[in-house]
Order: structure tokens, then C-alpha cells, then sequence
């Protein structure tokens, strides 16, 4: 038996829950990919899988509407494969911990998924139905949305007739996303010199951050443990540390929600240097008492010990580079009120005895302003002797003044509801500008079900959000076959 079944509506549910069944973490999405496959072989559909698992699946229309334009269905099938630090389980290899609490459904220790499962589950309940109304339907799988949109870039669209394409990948029922931020990965590595070292091992660890989104959360001003590590290291700089590693952060698109550093510091320094510490502790967790309550700054201290760490110099670096660079919100935009317009994000810092490695992601709604930032942080990390790549590059996607998608899904959502939708922008990057530039023509609209704190180990689905969402989706594809 299900952990999901007698949920309603009940398809949706039971392939979700499949869907929870299958690792499927961005990049690990072959098997996830396979699945789809073997669902449309199943049911005799016509499909198309090409060389990066993306998948298009087709379905005829119901009744009289196969003159009908077709509709695109669209959600990724990668998911944030997060856990928490003493949750045993291998996320490439093993499915998740489904649990149902207080009308909602999360994943025992680990991020759940539904972000963008939910929608994959609803194209498949579709698909796997005769009893709706709709045009034809072709439903569109892309992979790594995660990790820069890859699949979406990748995809070939040449086979796809429809104009009209429902993005399944919002987080806020009632809500329609008509726009949104364009984005870009920074990567930068600085290279490491080390020596031998005397002095007490030090041990410090950054945890129990709310975290969040780096695009829809970023406005909140969360700490980011990556950003902690580096205040606590520029108020210890000149107190005798050197840095043996740190490590922070699980994905670019998340707060980093921890962090740890080893240090060696000074013997003969080191209750200075732990106090300066303790105090900076003290300093960060008032600060963001309100954002973070549950911020902890562990300080532990080791034996005397003599080990390879970073040089003097290289230490210097790193605690430069994370003073220089920004991190956060960078501007708030001036034509909607409320919106972030350019922001960027530490989401990991990662170490060995050669690099030191900072991964940040960069989003913007205007254009020039992504360009300006991601020459900004190149030129402070080539300044500081860093090597800078950049990957998952896209475009933003534009507000269009017209859309008669968007006043179909508006009249059926009163209609259902009886109170109007608001339709938005957002500053976190979903797949329509990506389809919207290969399909010329495309008009689309973002929205889905309530998910509460996706990316993280407490995402969790809102059941009869869930269930409100399905039904809107069944009457706006009703209307478009009617239409």
C-alpha cells in the first residue's frame, strides 16, 4: 500500500508517489527519463527521448477536438536532491521517505521533489485518462532545469505544433507567472598553496539556517552559511588562522544552509583569536535573529597538531574574496514594486589541497544588469588570482502586455474560485524563456500548486492545493478544446 493512495485526485497522487520512487536528482535523471519511455510504450503514445533524457510525449485529443491546435504541458523531471546531515541514504541511488502531516506530504529528511514532480505527475494523470476534455496534447519532460536549465536549452522543438504552453513549475496557488529573471552560473577557482602548519585544530560549524530558494527567497535576506564563514574569517584575519578547508552550501540555487571550516591557529593566539570568534558568533546570530531563530555557530577546539593547510597568502585570498564579492540582493526593480531585480548567490564553497572553489548564481530580469554583475565578480576574482567559467546561461522572459492563455486560465480561475488570480513576475528563472525563444509564437503562463520551502530538506506539497490546481488544469484544457 501507498503512502499516498486514497488521496485525491487519486492519479495524480499514485504518480507521484512513482515518480518519488525513482532517484532523480538534476544530472541523475536517466532512470526518471526511462520511466516516461516506458509510461507512453505503455499506453501506445507517440514520444521522442533525445540525447539529453529530455522527453515529448503526444496524445491526441479527446471527442471533437483534433483540429485543435495542440497544448503544451511542461515541467522539468529533475528535482533538488537535498538531505539532512545525519539522514542515511544515498540520493543517486535510493528513492524517497514519503510522509503525510497536516494536509501536506514532505519526504522523511530529504527535500521532496514536488518542485517539479507535482507537474510531471499531473501531464501523466492526463495522458493516462480518457474521461477529460482537451485538445491534443504534447507533453514536454525537460532535465537539469536545477543545475541552469540544460534540458531546456538542449531540446529540440522542431516537432512541437503548440502555441499555447502551461509551465507547471510555480509554487503559489493563485498566482500566474507571466515573467521572469534571466540567470547565469559563475564558477570560480582559486588555486591553493599549502605548507605545513603548528598550532590548534580548530573546528567550526554553521547550521540549522532557514535557507530557501536563491530566487524567490532571496528578498527575505536569509543568512547564507557560506557568507557566515566568511565574516567569521574576516573578524579572525590577522589573529594567527590559516584555513585546512571549507565547505559549504549543497546547490547554487539554494541558500547555503551550512558551512564548515577547519582552521589551525596560534598557539600562543588561540584564546584570543576564539574569543574574537565567540563575539563575531554572538554579532551574526542577533543580527539575523529574526530571519534564522535556529542559527548555530559551533566552536570546537582541537589538539595541537601540526598539519598541511592554506599559506598565509592563500588564506588572505579567500577571506578577500568572500568580503569583496557581493552576495544577496543587488537591486530592486523600478517598475514592480516589490521585486527583486538583480541578485546573486554563494549556493557552495568547496576545498581540496589544489582549489578552493566558489559556485555562484547570478539572476537579473534586466539583461544589462546580469552582464555588468557577472563582470563585476569576474574582475574581483581575477584581481585576487581566481579563474572564472561560466555555464547555464538564459535568457530572461519578458512580460507580454497580451496573452490569451493568460485571460482563459484568469476566467476559469474565477470561475472555480470565485475571486481573481494575480499575475506576477518573479526573480527565479523557470523554463518559458527558454521554450519561448524556440517556439516562435509561444504564449505561456507559469503556476502550480502551494509548495512550501522547495530546495530544501522541508519542502513539503499542499494536498488540496493540490487538488484545487488539478481542477483548474482540467477546465482550462476543457476551454481550449471548446474554445
Amino acid at each position: 500500500m501507498g503512502v499516498l493512495e486514497g488521496l485525491q485526485p487519486e492519479k495524480v497522487f499514485k504518480y507521484f508517489e512513482q515518480i518519488c520512487s525513482i532517484p532523480h536528482g538534476s544530472g541523475n535523471v536517466e532512470a526518471i527519463s526511462n520511466y516516461l519511455c516506458d509510461f507512453a510504450k505503455q499506453r501506445g503514445l507517440t514520444f521522442i527521448q533525445d540525447e539529453y533524457y529530455n522527453v515529448i510525449i503526444k496524445k491526441p485529443a479527446s471527442g471533437n477536438a483534433h483540429s485543435k491546435t495542440p497544448v503544451i504541458l511542461q515541467g522539468h523531471m529533475d528535482m533538488v536532491a537535498v538531505k539532512t546531515q545525519d539522514k542515511v541514504k544515498d540520493m543517486d541511488k535510493d528513492g524517497l521517505d514519503l510522509i503525510t502531516e497536516n494536509g501536506y506530504i514532505g519526504a522523511d529528511g530529504t527535500s521532496l521533489g514536488a518542485d517539479d514532480g507535482i507537474a510531471v505527475a499531473y501531464a501523466l494523470a492526463i495522458l493516462d485518462s480518457d474521461e477529460y476534455v482537451h485538445p491534443p496534447i504534447e507533453a514536454i519532460f525537460t532535465v537539469d532545469e536545477e543545475v541552469g536549465m540544460t534540458g531546456a536549452q538542449g531540446i529540440n522543438t522542431d516537432c512541437v505544433e503548440g502555441r499555447m504552453m502551461l509551465n507547471i513549475d510555480s509554487e503559489e496557488e493563485g498566482i500566474f507567472l507571466a515573467g521572469c529573471a534571466g540567470g547565469a552560473t559563475l564558477k570560480i577557482q582559486f588555486p591553493v598553496h599549502m605548507c605545513k602548519s603548528e598550532g590548534i585544530e580548530t573546528d567550526i560549524r554553521i547550521h540549522g539556517l532557514t535557507s530557501g530558494h536563491s530566487g524567490t527567497d532571496i528578498i527575505y535576506q536569509r543568512a547564507n552559511a557560506n557568507n557566515i564563514a566568511g565574516r567569521i574569517l574576516l573578524g579572525a584575519r590577522n589573529k594567527g588562522i590559516r584555513i585546512i578547508s571549507i565547505n559549504g552550501g549543497e546547490k547554487d540555487n539554494s541558500i547555503a544552509p551550512y558551512a564548515d571550516i577547519r582552521l589551525i591557529i596560534d598557539k600562543d593566539r588561540y584564546e584570543e583569536t576564539a574569543d574574537c570568534i565567540n563575539k563575531t558568533a554572538h554579532a551574526l546570530k542577533s543580527e539575523y535573529l529574526v530571519t534564522d531563530p535556529e542559527m548555530q555557530i559551533e566552536i570546537n577546539k582541537g589538539m595541537e597538531t601540526v598539519c598541511d593547510a592554506y599559506d598565509n597568502d592563500t588564506t588572505q585570498t579567500i577571506i578577500n574574496a568572500l568580503e569583496f564579492i557581493p552576495d544577496g540582493v543587488i537591486r530592486m526593480s523600478n517598475d514592480i514594486e516589490g521585486l527583486v531585480e538583480t541578485s546573486l548567490n554563494l549556493g557552495v564553497i568547496s576545498s581540496d589541497d589544489t582549489a578552493c572553489t566558489a559556485t555562484y548564481l547570478i539572476r537579473s530580469s534586466v539583461e544589462s544588469q546580469k552582464e555588468y554583475i557577472i563582470q563585476k565578480v569576474t574582475d574581483i576574482a581575477q584581481l585576487l588570482g581566481g579563474k572564472c567559467s561560466i555555464s547555464g546561461v538564459y535568457p530572461a522572459w519578458e512580460f507580454q502586455r497580451e496573452s490569451l492563455l493568460r485571460d482563459i486560465m484568469c476566467d476559469s480561475y474565477k470561475e472555480l474560485y470565485g475571486s481573481e488570480p494575480k499575475v506576477e513576475t518573479m526573480h527565479a528563472g523557470v523554463e518559458c524563456g527558454i521554450m519561448a525563444a524556440k517556439i516562435k509564437g509561444l504564449d505561456c503562463v507559469s503556476f502550480g500548486p502551494d509548495i512550501k520551502d522547495i530546495h530544501t530538506v522541508k519542502e513539503r506539497l499542499d494536498i488540496q492545493s493540490t487538488m484545487r490546481t488539478w481542477k483548474l488544469i482540467i477546465d482550462i484544457l476543457k476551454k481550449l478544446a471548446d474554445r
